[in-house]
């Protein structure tokens, strides 16, 4: 045997000892759902029940044990962090040249990938545009203002009903025999004229990103036919929150071979007001009689009480399959339901108890978190954590992509790539100042989008017309010449030579830093701004700098992968909230909703009464289910101790309100409960012991 060989069947040996050594850590139903691979595979994983490692393990097994190609699979979630962690933990499992050609990403990046890779099928041009919410926004206020006066919340319901029906796969030319009112078919009409605006523009939206690659693969065979031959294996995170177009998109992908593994709880279907479907879940054994269906019921992260109270909750609700969780890890502490007199008392009680718990459990303040229905009970909770100088993290804080100065740099960066991008030239065209009026843009405008040949251009490009001089006066005419002269020397440079050294060189011949500082309420707040922009600089060079097989396996030139790289900036501004981790010790605040897929020793519930959780809405509409779905994400992110807290009165508009606790208090194990604040619930001897505790945690802080 030659050497090269006797060195081939070590690693192998080698690897072979690894996999079993990581399947040996997996239970037995984990170890099920990573073996299983010759058909469609449904993976029910209660919270906390270590699905992450079934998905990483199962890649890894893959790849390893059964010799697929990392370039055949294909992995999806639906947040740029979850698939950030997901791919450093396959990272990690998957050493050298393995894991090249990996696919993992969220739902909305796979479907830009086939987008990129169809252009010419789809009929859009290189280097099309992405629109973000915003930019979708003011698109759909200029095709409104036309028609009557109209304020933020019609043009938002216009906007989320165009969602709904790109979500659902319904067509601008299907819309109109959808509309159920009067206000859906002006929505209708609308759609029409938005979509035909951002094909003028070559541009997508955010829904687009999986309405096209669905319709694409649903029309053209040979389309489908190309990218079922590139990926072999999916794998579906958080599959119950797919919408109608997502699980197309999985059942396109996967029809022929069936070979895929999604991952979901019905249990914390909580996104339903965005579309999700958690009935995809039963769908997908209708369409796949072979589905084998595994459960994770094996908890690692809460104790007994804990499991106990939210199985028991959560079978107030319909299911399709039955599952309970279960842990190892002991009983655990009572729940604590705590009533309170009204509001204010309620969030001193929180803040108070997690200073005191704080010294004698000696915790960091990252081990607490409060939770609630809606944003608005964080503010009496703000001042007295402050009140009390106590750290901490309000979720849901201004994202980095949504500050004025990266908005100014994205649009510029998207004009580079995209001169046929009109919402982008008119965020930049006036910043800096360059004296170019309303009065100018409108007649630009209406130049650009009324040619004799009736196809229309661009702003950009009707700049460069000869007879825009018969229009606009000769001052207007030259300073618009003199932007897209500019642009286009930047844009020339860009291709000749270092693509990121022009981008740099531009900001700093417009002398964007100046028009911060005259804009400004301070010198320092203008250097903030800037530093921030060199940040999105920074992150753009990065992002360029690829693997080169990676680059390689996009076909993407020099110049493609500036394009590609700025188009995944534009991603990220939509997908992402914030725009770095935060792991300083600091007290979490944050939603039942923005808790999702997180954990915490100490949790603290807040508002459990009618008509805020469950919320007034969802009584009204009957969807008391999803509001109970909640409620039970709530209770599973709590590790160690859990605490509900509520109060008797509360302002509304101004007035003090009576309260009525909610009926999940009901719904929960009585005998789990350790009641405070009500006669008739509570234990006068663990009363007086509370009181002696209370007593003693203020004479150690006054010590």
């Amino acid at each position: 045997m030659s050497k090269s060989h006797q060195r081939f069947g070590e690693k192998s040996h080698q690897r072979s000892g690894e996999i079993s050594q990581r399947l040996a850590k997996l239970n037995p139903r984990q170890q099920e759902a990573v073996r299983y691979i010759d058909g469609p595979c449904l993976v029910l994983a209660g919270a906390g029940s270590g699905k992450t490692s079934v998905i990483t393990s199962k890649i890894a097994y893959l790849v390893q044990e059964c010799g697929m190609s990392a370039r055949k699979i294909a992995a999806v979630t639906f947040t740029n962090k979850a698939a950030r962690e997901m791919k450093e933990r396959v990272g990690q499992l998957l050493k050298g040249r393995e894991g090249h050609g990996l696919t993992v990403s969220t739902f909305h990046t796979l479907g830009l990938n086939i987008i990129r890779g169809e252009l010419k099928t789809l009929g859009y041009k290189s280097g099309f545009s992405l629109f973000d919410p915003e930019d979708a926004k003011a698109l759909l206020r200029d095709l409104m203002q036309k028609d009557a006066q109209i304020d933020a919340d019609q043009i938002n319901r216009v906007q989320s009903q165009i969602s709904t029906w790109k979500n659902d796969l319904v067509l601008p030319g299907q819309a109109l025999s959808h509309a159920v009112d009067e206000d859906e078919q002006y929505a209708a009409r609308l759609y029409e004229a938005y979509n035909r605006h951002l094909k003028a523009y070559n541009a997508v939206d955010f829904d687009d990103l999986i309405l096209l690659p669905v319709v694409l693969l649903q029309s053209d065979p040979e389309a489908l036919a190309r990218w079922q031959r590139k990926i072999h294996y999916m794998l579906v995170d958080e599959y119950q929150d797919t919408n109608v177009s997502q699980y197309l998109l999985v059942k396109l992908l996967m029809s022929e071979r069936a070979t895929f593994t999604v991952v979901g709880d019905d249990d914390q279907s909580i996104y339903a007001w965005r579309g999700a479907r958690p009935e995809n879940l039963v769908t997908l054994g209708e369409d796949f009689p072979r589905l084998k269906v595994i459960k994770l019921e094996q908890n690692y992260r809460s104790t007994g009480v804990i499991l106990r109270a939210a199985n028991t909750l959560i079978s107030n609700n319909p299911h399709v399959y039955e599952k309970t969780l279960w842990s190892d890890m002991g009983p655990g502490d009572a729940i604590r339901v705590v009533v309170n007199r009204h509001e204010e008392a309620e969030a001193e009680r929180v803040a108070s108890e997690i200073l005191t718990r704080r010294i004698k459990e000696s915790a960091a303040w990252r081990d607490f978190a409060v939770l609630y229905r809606g944003n608005f009970q964080a503010r009496l909770l703000e001042l007295k954590l402050q009140h009390y100088q106590i750290p901490y993290k309000l979720s849901g804080g201004t994202s980095f992509f949504s500050r004025n100065e990266i908005k100014d740099a994205m649009a510029y960066l998207r004009l580079l790539i995209n001169p046929g991008d009109d919402n982008a030239f008119l965020r930049i065209v006036n910043v800096p100042r360059r004296e170019i009026g309303p009065g100018t843009l409108e007649k630009l405008a209406n130049y650009a989008n009324d040619q004799a040949t009736g196809r229309g251009i661009s702003l950009f490009a009707a700049c460069h017309e000869l007879g825009l001089e018969q229009l606009l006066p000769t001052r207007a005419v030259e300073r618009l010449g003199r932007f897209v002269h500019f642009i286009d020397g930047v844009r020339k440079r860009m291709d000749q030579g270092d693509a990121i050294a022009a981008i740099r060189e531009m900001l700093r011949d417009m002398d964007y830093e100046a028009w911060l500082h005259q804009n400004a309420s301070a010198p320092t707040v203008a250097e903030r701004r800037m530093a921030n922009v060199w940040i999105l600089i920074d992150q753009l060079e990065k992002s360029m700098q690829r693997d080169p097989e990676e680059i390689e396996a996009s076909e993407d030139t020099e110049t493609d992968s500036v394009e590609a790289a700025i188009s995944r900036l534009v991603l990220r501004d939509i997908l992402e909230q914030q725009a770095e981790e935060d792991d300083s010790d600091r007290v979490q605040l944050l939603t039942m909703h923005a808790s999702k897929g997180l954990e915490f020793p100490h949790v603290y519930l807040m508002g459990l009464e009618e008509d805020l959780l469950p919320h007034r809405n969802a009584i009204e509409a009957g969807t008391v289910e999803e509001e109970r779905r909640l409620a039970y994400v709530g209770i599973t992110r709590a590790r160690r101790t859990l605490t509900l807290t509520l109060a008797r009165q509360r302002k509304t508009y101004g007035e003090l309100m009576d309260c009525t606790p909610s009926r999940f208090l009901d719904e929960l194990p009585e005998d789990d409960l350790e009641w405070e604040g009500r006669a008739d619930k509570e234990n006068p001897e663990k009363k007086q012991a509370r009181g002696q505790v209370a007593i003693a945690g203020l004479r150690s802080l006054l010590d």
